[in-house]
C-alpha cells in the first residue's frame, strides 16, 4: 500500500494568550489556515473527503466541523474534532493519514487552540454552595497520582538528573534560533496572516541564560522548572494536507511521504515521557534510525521534559527544533503536534533552506514498501497530558 503524502502545510503566527488573537474564536483561527492550505494544495474543495482538527479548550459543537465551514469548504465535506491533549494537531493528522489509507484521496487536518477565547466552566454546585471554575480536566481517574504538568516535568527533570543549568542553556538556545529564524524569513513561507497578524509573539532575543537562572522555580520548591525554561500558553492554528498517492502524482508537487506513525501510553504522573515509547515504535515502524533524520521536531513543553526525553532516546538536543521550539514560540495546546508538521514541510520541503545530511550508520538498510528512501527525513514528536505520546516519520518525495 502507497503511503500518504502531507502536500502542503500552513500555520498562523503563534500568539501569547490574551495578546495579538486574543480576540479570534478557535474557528475563526483555524478557518483561513484550512484555506490557506488547501489553496496551496492544489485541490479543489470538492477534492476535499474529510477535514479533522485537534482541539483542547474550545466551545464544543464540533470546532472542525465551523472551522471548516468558515474556510468555505462545501458543506458536504464532513469534519471531525479529535481530542488527545496536547497531542490533538498530531493526532489529527494521524487520523487523516489512516482515511487516506482507507480510502478518501484527500484530507484537510491539524489542530488550532484559542486559550483567549476559551469559555469558563464551573462544576455543579454542591449543597447549595456557589459554582466553582472548572480549571483543568483530570488526566486520570481519582485516586491515581495527578499533578500538575509543571509539577510533574519538575519531578520528570530531577529523576532524569538534568540540571537547571542545562535547561536555562536550552530554553536560551531555543529562543535565539527562532529569533534568527524568524530574522531570516524562515518563517515567512510557512505563517498565513490570521487577523492582521503575520508574527508569532514570544520569541525574545533579550533572553539569555544569566537572565533565565534569575528565576525563581516556579512549581516546586527547590525545583528546576521556571517560567523562562516553560512554555507559553498560546493561541494558534496548523493545518496539513495529506493525498493519497494518485492524487500526490496527479498534482505533482512536491510533499512529505508519512513513512510511519505510532502513539503509545506511559505513567499519567510523568505524561513528559509519552513521546518516548511513541518515537521508537515510530521508527521502528519506518525502518528508520535515529542517526538518519535530517530534522526531528519535539513539542518543548518545558526544557528539562524536552532533555529527559533527549537523553532517555541518546538524542543530541543540538538536534531538535533547529530553528526553535515551543519554549521561543509557544504551546498552543490543540495546534501545537500539527505545528510541528508544518515546520518540518516546510524545512525538509522547502527549497530556501539549506540542508546537511548526516552521516548514515552503514548497518542501516533503509527500505520501505516504497522502495530506496533517498529523501530527506524528519521526525515529529509530542507528548500529552494522561500519560500518552504521538510520533511521526516523514520523507522529502
Amino acid at each position: 500500500m502507497s503511503a500518504p503524502v502531507i502536500v502542503a502545510a500552513a500555520r498562523s503566527a503563534i500568539g501569547t494568550a490574551g495578546r495579538s488573537l486574543a480576540g479570534v474564536t478557535a474557528d475563526q483561527l483555524a478557518g483561513p489556515v484550512l484555506a490557506a492550505t488547501l489553496d496551496r494544495s492544489g485541490l479543489a474543495p470538492e477534492d476535499v473527503s474529510d477535514v479533522v482538527l485537534g482541539n483542547c479548550m474550545g466551545p464544543g459543537g464540533d470546532v472542525a466541523r465551523s472551522a471548516s465551514l468558515a474556510a468555505g469548504l462545501p458543506v458536504t465535506v464532513p469534519a471531525l474534532t479529535v481530542d488527545r491533549q496536547c497531542a490533538s494537531g498530531l493526532a489529527a493528522i494521524d487520523v487523516a493519514v489512516s482515511l487516506v489509507r482507507g480510502g478518501a484521496s484527500a484530507v484537510l487536518a491539524g489542530g488550532v487552540e484559542s486559550v483567549s477565547t476559551a469559555p469558563w466552566r464551573h462544576w455543579p454546585p454542591v449543597d447549595g454552595a456557589d459554582p466553582v471554575r472548572y480549571e483543568r480536566a483530570p488526566f486520570a481517574p481519582a485516586g491515581w497520582d495527578d499533578p500538575e504538568m509543571g509539577v510533574a516535568n519538575d519531578l520528570l527533570a530531577h529523576e532524569a538528573g538534568v540540571t537547571r543549568e542545562r535547561q536555562d542553556e536550552y530554553a536560551a538556545r531555543s529562543h535565539a534560533r527562532a529569533v534568527a529564524a524568524r530574522e531570516a524569513g524562515a518563517f515567512d513561507a510557512e505563517v498565513v496572516a490570521v487577523a492582521g497578524v503575520t508574527r508569532d509573539d514570544r520569541p525574545k532575543a533579550t533572553l539569555t541564560v544569566d537572565k533565565l537562572a534569575r528565576l525563581r522555580p516556579a512549581f516546586r520548591d527547590n525545583g528546576s522548572v521556571t517560567a523562562g525554561n516553560s512554555c507559553g500558553i498560546s493561541d494558534g492554528a496548523a493545518a496539513v494536507a495529506v493525498v493519497d498517492a494518485a492524487t500526490h502524482e496527479r498534482l505533482g508537487v512536491p510533499g512529505l511521504r508519512i513513512l510511519a506513525t505510532a502513539t503509545a501510553g506511559v505513567e499519567p504522573s510523568r505524561p513528559g515521557r509519552g513521546l518516548v515509547p511513541a518515537t521508537r515504535i515510530a521508527l521502528q515502524r519506518s525502518g528508520i534510525g535515529l542517526d538518519d533524520l535530517d530534522a526531528i521536531e519535539i513539542n518543548e513543553a518545558f526544557a528539562g521534559q524536552v532533555l529527559a526525553c533527549c537523553d532517555e532516546l541518546g538524542v543530541d538536543p543540538l538536534r531538535v527544533c533547529a530553528e526553535g521550539g515551543a519554549l521561543a514560540l509557544g504551546h498552543p495546546w490543540g495546534a501545537s503536534g500539527a505545528v510541528l508538521v508544518v515546520r518540518l514541510f516546510h524545512q525538509l520541503v522547502g527549497s530556501s533552506i539549506p540542508k546537511v545530511r548526516r552521516r548514515r550508520r552503514p548497518e542501516v538498510r533503509r527500505r520501505s514498501l516504497e522502495g530506496s528512501l533517498e529523501g530527506r527525513l524528519g521526525l515529529a514528536a509530542i507528548a500529552a497530558g494522561g500519560g500518552q505520546g504521538v510520533a511521526m516519520v516523514v520523507q522529502a518525495c
